[in-house]
């Protein structure tokens, strides 16, 4: 009786989806929760860099080119261009390498580089800044971009 009792407290906040079953309507249950986290074929070329001494590993002292996409978690701009930038490195398989600075967490590298607005995106090529552009690029672009660092 006390887990009847108890059933019927939980189950209006459960939330249903009524799926018809024959003559009646059965209560499907909803799906557990979960996290999943999904891959891309370029993921592994895009990284976060977590301070001063993991940039100067991977993107200062990385033999390939790197883009450095300086963002901010409130800059809308930011979260247009950023995905679009991801999926265009990842067409270059492998050829280069994007890291991504927010610049919140990462004021002192947005000062070195002299970013003075969001999105600010670096090219570069054996520790060296070789190309840049503020402001969102639409794919063609930001391809010609990519392709000039490479040299393709």
């Amino acid at each position: 009786m006390a887990q009847r009792l108890a059933l019927r407290r939980l189950l209006p906040l459960a939330p249903r989806t009524w799926v018809p079953q024959g003559q009646g309507v059965l209560p499907v249950p909803p799906a557990p929760h979960s996290r999943a986290f999904g891959t891309s074929a370029g993921r592994g070329s895009t990284f976060n860099v977590q301070d001063g001494g993991d940039f100067q590993d991977r993107v200062v002292n990385n033999p390939k080119p790197v883009v450095v996409d300086f963002h901010a978690q409130w800059c809308g701009p930011c979260k247009i261009l950023g995905p679009r930038l991801e999926k265009v490195v990842a067409k270059q398989e492998g050829k280069v390498l994007m890291a991504k600075v927010d610049i919140d967490d990462h004021t002192d590298l947005a000062i070195e580089y002299e970013v003075s607005a969001v999105p600010t995106v670096l090219a570069m090529k054996n520790g060296d800044v070789v190309d840049k552009f503020v402001g969102i690029k639409d794919e063609d672009q930001l391809e010609a971009f990519l392709k000039k660092l490479i040299g393709a």
